[in-house]
């Protein structure tokens, strides 16, 4: 089971799904990221996901190209080794700022 909390700091939304992300639990990520659509920025922070399969990645990327075709902007925030080896090893790095710690965020939005 994952759990997705949605928070706001400032003009910036922050969505943090707790658990693993995998084809059982990826309907509940996409229906909040697809709520989010709007959102001028939006921080996916993946502290609590300790595993992620291409399930969960392809959830995280077709929630993100929603987001963008409503104009928004996304960071995803991730320190993960397993996670973070899945966003490099598929370039998903390359299409989506990702950064370790959620105060460097705002710099990803500003470049």
């Amino acid at each position: 089971m994952v759990e997705v909390e949605v928070a706001h700091d400032g003009d910036v939304t922050v969505c943090r799904p707790t658990g693993e992300l995998d084809a059982f639990t990826v309907p509940t990520l996409r229906e909040q990221l697809a709520a989010l659509a709007g959102a001028p920025e939006v921080v996916i922070d993946l502290a609590g996901v300790p595993f992620m399969d291409s399930a969960g990645l392809g959830a995280l990327i077709g929630g993100i190209r929603k987001l963008r075709e409503a104009d928004g902007k996304v960071v995803v925030v991730c320190a993960r080794p397993a996670v973070l080896r899945l966003l490099h090893t598929t370039g998903f790095d390359r299409m989506v700022p990702v950064v370790a710690t959620y105060p460097e965020t705002r710099a990803a939005f500003d470049a």
